[in-house]
């Protein structure tokens, strides 16, 4: 079965005044434009510069466009340092309706924090963005971009994926023999046991309709590093239109990927979701929302 619980303090977030309100349901129809969602362990240092320019993007649109509204859901997955601290910095700033706090009492990994967040989020479109600001948040318009060209959605669903494909000859010249071996067998064993026809499976920077969230994060059952897997071969079983969209992407200092492990044990999890949807232990529901 798919873990949805959560425990009671993960139901609330802190208003500006300190107050504990519920956080609302991806069940719920939608009272916003669009969700930011984003995904922090230990993320107190690098995590300021990415707020500020996705904050500084999301007012300046909003000036813009008036009828425009947003929210930004930050997850601070079990953090040791002063993560929630930091982003309630922001939600005091601009205030819960548009910034807001979803601590998790343990570590889940990042899979487990993003679908915690998309299932507490209220937009007609949900991003998933990383707290590094490796890729460039205003480059949220081109994956806005990719949704609105994938035509038809079948129930309004659509995923466009940030994809660092058009990097990969840069960044196989920079890295040494041994971490392009393991890159190209992780992309190899993606392909052979769960998505075909996307490059990048693995780029933080993805879009959805909050029916696509709520189809495939619903089914998640992977919470670590491979959890991106898991979402791509949920949506393509269900159909779901999928654009791949060339994004900017720097790599920033602190990777909590530990090279070999971290391939190894996604690696491990690539199997294991073939084996277990192959076997029934694992199964989707093929029913309308």
């Amino acid at each position: 079965m798919v873990n949805l619980t959560r425990h009671e303090k993960e139901k609330y977030f802190l208003t500006a005044t300190g107050e504990k309100e519920l956080f609302p349901s991806l069940h719920d129809p939608h009272s916003r434009e669009l969700s930011v969602v984003i995904p922090a362990y230990n993320e107190e240092l690098r995590m300021p510069v990415m707020l500020d320019e996705a904050m500084e993007y999301l007012e300046n649109r909003q000036k813009q466009h008036p009828s425009f509204t947003y929210e930004v859901i930050v997850v601070d997955d079990g953090s040791k340092d002063k993560t929630t601290e930091v982003a309630m910095r922001y939600s005091r700033k601009y205030g819960a309706e548009k910034f807001r706090v979803l601590t998790l009492v343990r570590n889940r990994g990042k899979g487990g924090a993003v679908r915690m967040g998309t299932m507490s989020s209220r937009g007609r479109v949900i991003l998933m963005a990383d707290a590094d600001g490796a890729t460039k948040f205003a480059d949220i318009d081109k994956v806005e971009a990719g949704i609105n060209d994938l035509n038809p959605k079948p129930e309004n669903m659509a995923i466009s994926c940030g994809s660092r494909a058009h990097l990969e000859q840069e960044s196989v010249a920079q890295r040494s023999m041994f971490r392009t071996f393991l890159m190209y067998g992780f992309h190899f064993l993606v392909w052979f046991f769960c998505v075909r026809g996307i490059k990048d499976t693995q780029c933080g920077f993805k879009l959805f309709t909050r029916e696509a969230a709520l189809k495939t994060f619903s089914s998640l059952h992977v919470e670590r590093w491979a959890f991106d897997v898991e979402l791509l071969y949920i949506a393509q079983c269900f159909k779901i239109p999928i654009a791949e969209v060339a994004v900017n992407w720097t790599e920033i200092e602190g990777s909590k990927l530990v090279p070999f492990w971290s391939w190894l044990q996604m690696g491990r999890d690539l199997v294991f979701i073939r084996l277990r949807y192959f076997t029934g232990a694992w199964s989707l529901h093929f029913r309308k929302l």
